[in-house]
């Protein structure tokens, strides 16, 4: 429980201002799309992290380096909430997201200390914690920017990171790397080379990505629709949609348990349809809250579904290489969480709501179409469960000297 709150805490400040954005531009003097950048510069500082700094888990002790991180997110939180322009509230928060990752580095440490039979549901509880952080910051900046302002929520988290860091250090075991001896730049190179030898990492990490790039065309053009007519909504009430959200996120332990009864590629499945059929909810949502809610709720759950289920495929491949394949996953992940936001804005400007639908199911059909076509060439290999080997998937050959 500590490290699903751990990354829950973690994730949230990177989601701090989307609810916000309407506020920060009037106060910092910046437009509705540059100020959406600040929800880009976010989901890129993040996708960086993952590449540059989730492989050291691989390398280092996995306690302290969890720890660096969330003292270091702390500080660059306080950046944030100090800020005097746009500019350095870019900074700020593309440097909060960037340390943020040590998320990333709790996630597979729990696999890690769950036996194989029980890793789904482990992982689901870390990632429901994760998720809930992700979507209840907008109820949380919402609520506290009506009673200090948006600067408020920056502060409250730098002190709850100072916590989790003391906590991750008191509360957690000492956790090493593999115990291969090898460069910084030799573990970057491995974890590239993941993508090479792991056909499932390739077509999951597609599918993800698609995935993330739905959920964030609609979280990040939810703010506009909200703030303008027909509802013209406060911050505060925009912030409670996260409620909404929470309801889909709340299945990662669900999907995880179907997991470890071996029905994962039945998870992704259903989800990849769900998230396609939630853009027509969605749309009907224009003018009907009703719809709105309903298309919030099943798309959350979808995305949920397609995460936990790809994570569980992915973690089974090479335990001595888990935080590299979660690097490896994160990052394109992040990197199509990062296109969805940057979409959302432009086509939001172009084609209103409507145009925004259009562009998020035809992310998430593509989820679908991947989902077909990795079933098609993975055959049976893809269809085992989190307890499929490495020895049957194809292992990457053994790392040279000082890789």
């Amino acid at each position: 429980m500590l490290m699903s709150v751990a990354t829950g805490l973690a994730v949230a400040g990177n989601y701090f201002a989307q609810p916000l954005l309407d506020l920060i531009g009037r106060e910092l003097g910046v437009g509705p799309s540059a100020a959406a950048l600040v929800v880009t510069a976010a989901q890129g500082g993040y996708a960086l992290g993952l590449i540059l700094l989730v492989p050291l888990g691989d390398l280092v002790e996995r306690r302290r380096l969890a720890m660096c991180l969330y003292a270091a997110t702390a500080v660059f939180l306080l950046v944030s909430a100090t800020a005097v322009n746009g500019t350095v509230l870019l900074a700020g928060t593309a440097l909060t997201a960037l340390t943020s990752v040590g998320a990333q580095v709790v996630v597979p440490f729990a696999a890690t200390l769950a036996a194989p039979a029980e890793r789904g549901r482990v992982v689901g509880t870390v990632m429901t914690g994760l998720m809930l952080g992700l979507l209840l910051a907008r109820t949380a900046s919402g609520a506290l920017s009506e009673l200090g302002g948006w600067r408020t929520v920056y502060w409250v988290n730098a002190l709850l990171m100072v916590l989790m860091a003391v906590l991750l250090r008191v509360c957690l075991p000492r956790l090493g790397g593999d115990g291969e001896r090898r460069s910084y730049l030799g573990l970057l190179r491995s974890t590239v080379a993941m993508f090479r030898y792991e056909p499932l990492l390739r077509w999951r990490s597609g599918i993800a990505a698609l995935s993330l790039a739905s959920f964030s065309v609609l979280w990040t053009a939810l703010t506009f629709l909200l703030a303008g007519s027909p509802y013209e909504w406060s911050e505060s009430a925009i912030g409670l949609f996260g409620l909404a959200g929470a309801v889909g996120a709340l299945t990662a332990m669900v999907a995880g348990r179907l997991a470890d009864r071996g029905f994962v590629q039945i998870v992704t499945g259903a989800g990849t349809v769900l998230l396609t059929a939630s853009w027509l909810a969605l749309a009907a949502g224009a003018r009907s809250l009703i719809w709105l809610l309903v298309g919030v709720i099943v798309l959350d759950l979808a995305h949920q579904a397609v995460l936990n289920s790809s994570q569980n495929v992915l973690y089974a491949l090479r335990p001595e290489a888990r935080n590299r394949i979660n690097s490896a996953f994160m990052t394109a992940l992040f990197v199509g969480g990062a296109a969805g936001s940057a979409l959302a804005s432009a086509v939001w400007a172009l084609g209103g709501w409507s145009g925004v639908c259009v562009l998020g199911a035809t992310l998430s059909a593509g989820t679908l179409v991947l989902w077909g076509l990795e079933r098609v060439t993975t055959g049976r290999a893809a269809g085992k469960s989190s307890n499929t080997s490495a020895r049957d998937l194809g292992r990457i050959p053994a790392t040279t000297e000082g890789e």
